[in-house]
């Protein structure tokens, strides 16, 4: 027995040796390099077709030519509103789509994040909502480099290149889709908020301590990240929140965040306009959190 245990430990050595993640650092310049983007040589072409409900689904070629898909719906119809409409952008879990922004099942899937509800509640107080698929999901889910080969990949072989630029480039093309908010009078540039559950709630993060574009944060159980990830953990762009609006929701028994990781993450935001919620259970939040967030909008 004690030469199989003596094995093992070697064995468990040589793993991680070989192949466990190792922390790394990167500086803010190479990190706001990693996210810096450019419009499409031929400029963003959105197109754009009527849904009912004051609704448009969005298609675009983004900045490395590949194509997009998401949806925007209004509270109203834009074309009679008195003024322009603050935006509210949602970023899915992962292994979802932006489908769950607008619908409580897909493929006979209950959506149990209750992301649509959430989007009830914007439009309800005025918001127009809008939500992309990000990369590898939805629309652009390929036969290769799954979310779960991805995480797969970073957990039992080291390979955290493919998860990072899946995060980097998603956060990309939404900043790209903000350039194009801006030019759209029905849209208030000035009044953009950003609301993520768990994967999405880590690029909500990212989102906020990139862009100044980006006034407010709703982050919901985002996922305990540290530096084996460095470039897509968002403890390091907590700097870019300072004077925002960031509510951050974390379950007491989560999978993905212990409690103390939640509150490091809290204590490490530096606004005075910050909010934490926590609720018991797990990674799942419980039905009626969407009933506590109206304060936030």
């Amino acid at each position: 027995m004690a030469s199989l245990l003596g094995l093992a430990a070697l064995a468990g050595a040589l793993w991680w040796g070989l192949f466990g993640l190792k922390p790394y650092t990167i500086t803010d310049e190479a990190l706001r390099a990693r996210y810096a983007y450019s419009a499409p040589p031929e400029g963003l072409a959105m197109q754009q077709t009527a849904e009912p409900g004051h609704a448009r689904a969005l298609l675009f070629k983004t900045f490395d030519g590949s194509e997009v898909q998401g949806r925007i719906v209004y509270p109203s119809d834009p074309a009679t509103a008195r003024r322009p409409f603050p935006l509210l952008i949602g970023l899915h879990a992962m292994g979802r789509s932006h489908v769950r922004w607008w619908q409580d099942e897909f493929k006979q899937r209950p959506t149990k994040e209750q992301t649509h509800r959430i989007t009830a509640l914007a439009l309800q107080r005025g918001y127009a909502v809008l939500a992309l698929d990000a990369r590898k999901h939805g629309a652009r889910k390929g036969p290769e480099h799954t979310p779960k080969e991805m995480l797969n990949d970073l957990h039992y072989w080291g390979k955290r290149d493919p998860y990072e630029q899946m995060i980097i480039d998603t956060v990309r093309d939404y900043r790209l889709l903000l350039d194009w908010a801006q030019t759209q009078p029905q849209l208030d540039a000035s009044q953009v908020r950003v609301a993520g559950y768990s994967m999405g709630a880590q690029m909500a993060l990212l989102m906020g301590g990139l862009d100044p574009r980006v006034k407010a944060v709703l982050a919901m159980v985002p996922p305990h990240l540290d530096n084996k990830v460095a470039a897509v953990a968002p403890s390091n762009l907590l700097a870019g929140l300072a004077g925002k609006k960031i509510w951050l929701l974390s379950a007491d028994d989560d999978d993905y965040a212990s409690q103390a990781d939640n509150a490091a993450l809290f204590e490490g935001i530096p606004s005075q306009d910050k909010q934490h919620l926590r609720f018991a259970g797990g990674h799942l939040l419980p039905a009626g959190y969407v009933d506590r967030l109206a304060p936030w909008f």
